[in-house]
Formats: structure tokens, C-alpha cells, sequence
């Protein structure tokens, strides 16, 4: 009989567990608190490299799917200085497929497939059995018990205290996001500067970028160092003044740049936080973790990779190997550890050189060498 698994969180890495046990015709319960698939935004858009997240697309046999809904163009990378010089302009061969780009809603969609998503079960907490196992609380007050109970519940999750105390701590950076809509119709001068990719400009302590997303769409990120409550002074709802209060911390850069800011939308306010770059746990039988929720790192282009990838070798592992389920968990988190301390420590060093008090740093970013 098969053991009764479940994962808690319905993004990139938990899907991408779920869809690989899947593949195998192994049982496999997805339990998610939103109410439905599009019951908030998707997010932007992600770059799937070939060695992590396009790798686990191929072990549930959905590289194709992606692969034709995928924007290789979107890599490309235009990097200014603050009065518009243009710096670096970078632009894919037409043959790379390194990273290509893709939507979180469109990923998404693929993931999901035929999966029976268990949707607005928030769960609560998770408390592991004495003798292996899990039992699983959820906040209608259903209880389950499971031989297994993966948390990819990202950041503030869940299940992350059955197997550690460890919380997320402010990085002392913020991110604050806004879109613009059909941009090439009613900001032709801006999709121009953003062109088929993303555009980046770097100041001291702050940085302004600008990424392409499918249908006309772009995602704006204005990051900068800040106490946690800058924006105390602030009515969230109103976005006129929360535009003044960014134009005002980038005030002097150049006017096309500035108005990615002046034509935005809505603005939404995302401090930045991450786990300790060394973070492991004591193995706890029936319980583990993988993604954000085992290693948030800052948004450089590793955690949903790393999270996808995890969740594939995982259940790649249950659905193929020995019939020890504990020691299966045991062998991944051993190999999970010191691959996510390696992009920690990248991810956390270019965060510190794209937020520096010389912007030059930030150049040195792109040329780093990937582990």
C-alpha cells in the first residue's frame, strides 16, 4: 500500500512534487488555503533555468507544455546608470534556452493539470506522531494524519515549526510593486526601454527595475533600503501619495525611468526577509520542508528553481526508490542543505552588491560565476 503523502502550499515547488508523484500513479493530497487558482495575482514572471526548474518540468514529463508557452526573448537585459546611459545591453541568441521566461499564472496552469487540488484548506499547524508520521490541523478544524507532510508553504509557513523554530528576518530592504498595462499600446515609449526582457537602473542603496511579462504587461520593482515601517506615515490606499513618496526617494534619475513609477498602477509593498543562509533542522520523521519555506533567500532568481527542483527529486525519490519512506526524506534533505547554503550565499552577496553605496557593484552581479 502506498503511503499516505500530502504537501501543503500550491506553488512551483509543491506542484512540482505533486505533479511528479503524479506522473508515477503515486496518491498524493495538495492542500491549499487560497479558494481557487486565480484568487489572488499570479506574480511576475520566472526565469527557468535548464539545470533546476526546466529539469523538473522534464521529470513530470512537462518540458514540451512549457517550453511552448516560454519567452526565451525575456532574457534580455538592459542594464542604465540613473540619468538613462545606457550600460550593459544584453540580448539571447536566438537558439539560448538557458532561462527562458515564463508567467507564474501560466507555470502555474501547467502544474495544476489533472491534480485534485484540496483548495481553501489553510492549515494551522503540523504536529509530528511519536512513531513517524504527521498529523495535519487545518482552520475548519479538520484534522488528517499522513506518513508524510511536505511543507512548500513559502515564507511564513506553516509547517516549518514542526521541524524548526526559525523564523524570516527583515533584510533592511523593501520592494515596492506596481504594473503597467498594455504597455506597447499606451507606453510605446517604455516598452522601448524595457524592450523584450527587463531593464535595470542602480543608485546608491536603491534600484528601479522593469521586466517584461507576457500580453503587454510589465512589472515594475522599486527596491531601496528602508526600516521596516517607512511607510508607517502612509494610507496604503492611496497610491497617489505612496507615488510621491517613491518619486521622491528617486528623485534626479532620468524622466523615462521615472516614469515606470508615474505611470503605474496600484502599488504593493513587499519587505524583503529571509531565513539564516545556514538554515537546517534536526530530521523529524513524517515532516520536511523544501523551497521557501526551507531556505527563503532573496528574489534573485533561485528560489522558485531550487523549490521546483526539490520537489521533483523528492518524489522522483519516493515513487523510484527503496520502500524506506523516512530514509528517502533523510537522503534529500541531506543533498537539499548544501545546494540551497551555496545559492543562499550567492543570493544574499548579490543582494548586498545590487543595493550598494556604489552602484558599480552592481555590475559585478551579472558576470558571477552560478554554482
Amino acid at each position: 500500500m502506498s503511503p499516505r503523502i500530502a504537501v501543503v502550499g500550491s506553488g512551483p515547488g509543491g506542484l512540482a512534487f505533486a505533479r511528479v508523484l503524479h506522473r508515477h500513479h503515486h496518491p498524493v493530497t495538495v492542500l491549499e488555503r487560497d479558494p481557487s487558482p486565480d484568487a489572488r495575482p499570479p506574480g511576475g514572471t520566472l526565469d527557468l533555468h535548464e539545470g533546476m526548474g526546466q529539469l523538473a518540468l522534464d521529470k513530470a514529463g512537462l518540458l514540451t507544455e512549457f517550453q511552448a508557452l516560454s519567452r526565451p526573448e525575456g532574457q534580455a537585459m538592459r542594464i542604465l546608470d540613473t540619468d538613462g546611459t545606457v550600460l550593459r545591453d544584453w540580448r539571447p541568441r536566438p537558439d539560448d534556452h538557458a532561462n527562458p521566461e515564463i508567467d507564474r499564472g501560466q507555470l502555474r496552469d501547467v502544474l495544476l493539470g489533472p491534480l485534485d487540488v484540496q483548495w481553501e484548506r489553510s492549515v494551522t499547524r503540523v504536529v509530528p506522531g511519536t512513531g513517524g508520521g504527521a498529523v495535519v490541523h487545518c482552520a475548519d478544524g479538520r484534522q488528517e494524519e499522513f506518513d508524510l507532510v511536505v511543507g512548500a508553504d513559502g515564507a511564513w509557513s506553516r509547517v516549518r515549526p514542526a521541524v524548526s523554530p526559525v523564523t524570516p528576518h527583515y533584510t533592511g530592504i523593501t520592494s515596492v510593486e506596481t504594473s503597467l498595462d498594455d504597455v506597447d499600446t499606451r507606453h510605446p515609449d517604455l516598452a522601448r526601454l524595457v524592450g523584450h526582457g527587463s531593464v535595470a537602473v542602480y543608485g546608491v542603496n536603491r534600484k528601479l527595475v522593469a521586466q517584461r511579462n507576457s500580453g503587454g504587461h510589465v512589472k515594475v520593482y522599486a527596491q531601496f533600503r528602508a526600516p521596516l515601517d517607512w511607510h508607517a506615515h502612509l494610507d496604503p490606499a492611496d497610491t497617489e501619495a505612496v507615488r510621491s513618496s517613491l518619486l521622491a526617494l528617486f528623485d534626479g534619475w532620468a524622466a523615462p525611468v521615472l516614469d515606470l513609477l508615474r505611470h503605474g498602477t496600484a502599488f504593493v509593498h513587499r519587505p524583503l526577509h529571509v531565513l539564516p543562509v545556514d538554515h537546517t533542522w534536526p530530521h523529524v520523521p513524517g515532516v520536511t520542508l523544501l523551497g521557501d519555506a526551507a531556505h527563503l533567500m532573496p528574489p534573485l532568481g533561485a528560489g522558485a528553481n531550487l523549490a521546483m527542483l526539490e520537489g521533483a527529486e523528492l518524489a522522483e525519490s519516493i515513487a523510484t526508490g527503496p520502500d524506506d519512506l523516512d530514509a528517502t526524506v533523510r537522503a534529500f534533505e541531506d543533498r537539499m542543505w548544501p545546494r540551497a547554503h551555496r545559492w543562499a550565499e550567492i543570493t544574499t552577496a548579490g543582494l548586498d552588491r545590487l543595493l550598494s553605496p556604489d552602484p558599480t557593484q552592481a555590475l559585478a552581479h551579472f558576470t558571477q560565476v552560478q554554482p
